[in-house]
């Protein structure tokens, strides 16, 4: 188990936490309330900040119970927090539903995952290995 620093940037700001023992997500609360109506996106502030140790990476993903409940999803999923930054957690949210969709605050709207990312570094050369599926993209294994 790695330990991860976190700060509270606002009094009422909630500390993201697991609803259940070996949840791979943490929960993040929103810290202001936003109106989303349909089509619409905000971004909205956690009111927290997390120091990402070296050699992990937080990954900002959408609470699947906003997804199917009310059509609220993440514009940027996932969001990528680097374990360089040490600035606020906000959540770009986008209500793909039909009905406008309030945010409160102290409202889990996204789960952080945090994991080992590997450290590469790329090579440039004038060929690549070839590969059973070569450069087939988009679709290259539907029936």
């Amino acid at each position: 188990m790695i330990e991860v620093a976190v700060r509270r940037l606002r009094p009422d700001a909630e500390i993201p936490g697991q609803a259940y023992e070996g949840d791979a997500g943490l929960d993040l609360a929103a810290c202001e309330p936003a109106v989303l109506e349909p089509g619409e996106r905000a971004i909205v502030p956690t009111g927290v900040a997390v120091e990402i140790p070296e050699g992990y990476a937080g990954f900002v993903q959408p609470r699947s119970g906003l997804a199917a409940r009310h059509g609220i999803g993440i514009v940027n999923s996932p969001g990528l927090i680097d374990s360089g930054y040490r600035g606020e957690i906000r959540v770009v949210l986008l209500n793909t539903g039909r009905e406008p969709f309030s945010v409160e605050a102290g409202m889990r709207i996204a789960q952080l995952v945090i994991a080992p990312v590997a450290s590469v570094r790329l090579v440039e050369v004038d060929e690549l290995a070839a590969s059973e599926r070569g450069s087939q993209g988009f679709g290259s294994s539907a029936s």
